[in-house]
């Protein structure tokens, strides 16, 4: 009877971890297509995409040591390095995007990054 208890408690930890991946990657993509500009396109697509990813890695590998006892180094990698290179890669892109000349919407913001790079020039 407590197996059959422990089975559906991680039948429901296993889908919250699908579920909620695939929400974060259903918000990211809908993101890139909504949002006015380059740097808040690459912050859905970093941000939410990265969170999306590592839910559904999560939920694999979970699935994988339940129902068959295999603990899968290869997901444990995939999620580690999703979540290393995906917001670095982010910061990269809208860093050589602001150096090029792409400038924000800047509808009720300031743009501080151009700030900065005016500070360290004068000085």
């Amino acid at each position: 009877m407590i197996e059959i208890w422990i089975k559906v408690i991680f039948n429901l930890i296993i889908a919250f971890f699908l579920l909620s991946g695939t929400f974060f990657i259903l918000s990211s993509s809908i993101g890139i297509v909504r949002f006015p500009d380059v740097y808040t396109r690459l912050h859905a697509a970093t941000k939410a995409s990265t969170l999306g990813i590592a839910g559904i890695l999560i939920g694999a590998f979970l699935f994988l040591y339940v129902s068959d006892s295999i603990v899968s180094g290869k997901l444990l990698l995939a999620i580690v390095f999703t979540l290393l290179t995906a917001p670095v890669s982010g910061h990269m892109i809208s860093r050589a995007a602001h150096r090029n000349g792409v400038k924000p919407v800047t509808k009720n913001r300031t743009d501080e990054y151009e700030e900065a790079i005016q500070k360290h020039t004068q000085h």
